[in-house]
């Protein structure tokens, strides 16, 4: 069986979903429909829905762990006719990206018509609530590790009258291995002027394993922040070691609190410690 993602018909509805599709008749398809919405495509007439104010995640970043995830798209869908119903995914595909090789998409299987809200005679905003989980029974909606960066948001509207619209490539959206972060400073408290020792760790979650592992080789800041005061200002930066291990040292000066902090890559997010507090005498 060779497994494709597709919009497929059930029940009357435009369901967004991942099945198994025969090998034998896979390729029949032409190149591309096994896009998110190419299904629907053929029906597509000209002068379908308006589709604009595209957001996913509020426009932040979607940040993953070791367990499912929940985020929403948002999008706003504008016809004379009205807008019936809409969907939004995001999706990832081979070199070519001419087919979805893993789609994010509907967090609960429903009728599409239920994710739009009707503003006026002609507009509708559109929340679609989308799962992301690196424990998915179906490989096309399992997160792995290479599969962590820059992802397409694809959108699909139709209007009262039956006229679709779709966009494989609205935009672009990062989803990242999330990132944690853990700051103790010792000795607490401290005498002013001696050294301060500030050790913690910095992990990510492995989307292959499903479990938290140290994050070796990262540059990770030490920032400090005086007590009574809302700013965090940059002590010095240092690198995790081969076990996710950091460890820094400063003079202590006055009350206030530290934590480190990872700015984050194109392929995991950005990670900050709880503040630990410290006082001086």
């Amino acid at each position: 069986m060779r497994t494709r993602a597709f919009v497929a018909l059930t029940t009357g509805a435009l369901a967004l979903t991942a099945v198994a599709v025969p090998a034998a008749h896979a390729d029949d398809r032409p190149t591309g429909s096994a896009l998110p919405f190419s299904s629907a495509s053929a029906a597509a007439a000209a002068g379908g829905p308006k589709i604009s104010n595209v957001s996913v995640n509020g426009g932040k970043t979607v940040t993953v762990g070791v367990s499912k995830k929940t985020f929403t798209i948002k999008f706003t869908a504008k016809d004379p006719s009205g807008i019936k119903e809409g969907v939004a995914a995001l999706w990832r595909g081979g070199p070519d990206a001419d087919r979805a090789e893993k789609l994010l998409s509907l967090a609960e299987y429903t009728n599409l018509a239920n994710l739009c809200k009707r503003v006026n005679s002609t507009t509708s905003h559109c929340t679609v609530k989308v799962l992301a989980d690196p424990k998915a029974a179906y490989p096309e909606d399992d997160l792995d590790n290479t599969n962590a960066g820059r992802w397409n948001t694809a959108v699909y509207a139709k209007d009262k009258d039956g006229r679709t619209t779709e966009n494989q490539r609205y935009g672009t959206h990062y989803v990242k291995r999330a990132a944690k972060a853990t700051a103790k400073a010792t000795p607490d408290p401290v005498k002013k002027g001696k050294t301060l020792t500030v050790a913690g760790s910095l992990t990510r979650a492995n989307w292959d394993t499903n479990k938290w592992a140290g994050f070796a080789g990262q540059s990770v800041k030490l920032q400090f922040k005086k007590k009574g005061t809302g700013t965090w200002t940059t002590v010095k930066t240092v690198s995790s070691n081969s076990r996710g291990k950091v460890e820094a040292t400063t003079k202590a000066s006055v009350d206030g609190s530290y934590r480190f902090t990872y700015g984050g890559s194109t392929s995991t997010g950005s990670a900050s410690s709880k503040a630990d507090a410290v006082d001086v005498t």
